[in-house]
């Protein structure tokens, strides 16, 4: 089966490298959300390479980068559901990058600890 994000149109893409590129995702949960998608049809991020693996960093840089063109945020989630256990949905890498805004959360204490109900404040 065809991954979604191989129906990305290249004029929709943001940035590109020779191993990723970054869209805007289809579905932000807040203003100037991203996605880092590999351009090599694999599953998560135990499956790049590490060539892939060493590129990431810089890419989630950009990422910010073209974030704080547009919007000023005043923190960052970063992440990556690997599995189907872990709420991944699409089986092809990507990486999150979601700008955080003070006020956004009544309580936003434990950030991606709330991806287990009940352990995000401890």
């Amino acid at each position: 089966m065809r991954s979604v994000f191989t129906e990305i149109l290249h004029d929709q893409w943001l940035h590109r490298s020779t191993l990723f590129f970054i869209v805007p995702d289809k579905y932000p949960v807040s203003p100037g959300h991203l996605l880092i998608i590999s351009r090599r049809d694999c599953t998560n991020f135990f499956d790049l390479t590490k060539e892939e693996q060493a590129e990431l960093p810089s890419l989630i840089l950009k990422a910010k980068e073209l974030i704080e063109q547009t919007h000023s945020p005043d923190g960052y989630n970063i992440g990556m559901n690997c599995g189907e256990a872990a709420g991944q949905t699409v089986f092809h890498f990507h990486c999150h990058v979601i700008p955080r805004y003070e006020g956004d959360m009544d309580d936003p204490r434990g950030g991606v600890r709330h991806s287990v109900k009940g352990k995000g404040f401890y």
